[in-house]
């Protein structure tokens, strides 16, 4: 039987701290900030996001910016030609949906129906969505990134065969709603640190004893 997350949070807490939540800011500059972080460094997605916001005035001016020029001043975050038309496509829908680019209206809707809204611009998915609604709204909601699709299925905790998309589902109905930050942020941290993609540091991980993969390794 996998480790329970309860127990999982906790032996890994026991090694990282305790995370504590606090809103990031604006759900707009959070959806903006998670686009910029996908397949690439905090660093660089953080640097990129900076050079945005001072290179233009308002989300307004990044919407309407030459594609070019947007693209040069997010370089650094790294996709700059994926993710420079996503975001000017991104805020022209907000736009067009809740002028002004308020998204504080999604905290009182109903969860299922603001993660659909946030589903239904273009080129947000699950995890962006999910990003929007836990860091800066504070709704329960379970981002999923590469990380924690990693440790969850090492541990057993979800099967190998499941999507990135099944996988949110899967992992919000086995971890309680109050701990999706924590779950989260702890299993980020692992997968970065030790629960590494190639050659897992498994000798240092507090978990190795109860880990399917590294039992599994360690008959062979």
């Amino acid at each position: 039987m996998p480790l329970a997350p309860a127990a999982i949070m906790a032996r890994l807490a026991a090694l990282y701290g305790t995370p504590v939540h606090t809103p990031s800011g604006a759900p707009i500059a959070e959806l903006v900030l998670t686009v910029l972080s996908q397949n690439t460094a905090d660093t660089n997605s953080g640097r990129a996001f900076v050079q945005l916001l001072r290179k233009y005035p308002s989300w307004a001016a990044i919407a309407a910016a030459p594609p070019e020029e947007l693209i040069a001043t997010i370089q650094g975050g790294g996709l700059a030609q994926q993710k420079g038309p996503r975001i000017q496509a991104i805020l022209r829908a907000v736009a067009e949906r809740s002028p002004g680019w308020d998204l504080e209206f999604l905290r009182e809707m109903p969860l299922e129906e603001a993660r659909a809204w946030l589903r239904a611009l273009p080129g947000v998915g699950p995890k962006t969505a999910a990003c929007v609604l836990l860091f800066a709204l504070g709704r329960p909601a379970m981002p999923v990134d590469t990380h924690v699709e990693r440790v969850a299925k090492r541990l057993g905790l979800i099967t190998p065969k499941l999507t990135a998309e099944q996988a949110h589902h899967a992992l919000e109905a086995l971890v309680e709603p109050a701990d999706y930050y924590r779950f989260h942020m702890l299993l980020i941290k692992h997968g970065r640190r030790l629960c590494i993609a190639r050659r897992p540091l498994c000798e240092r991980c507090p978990l190795e004893r109860d880990c399917p993969s590294s039992v599994l390794a360690r008959s062979r």
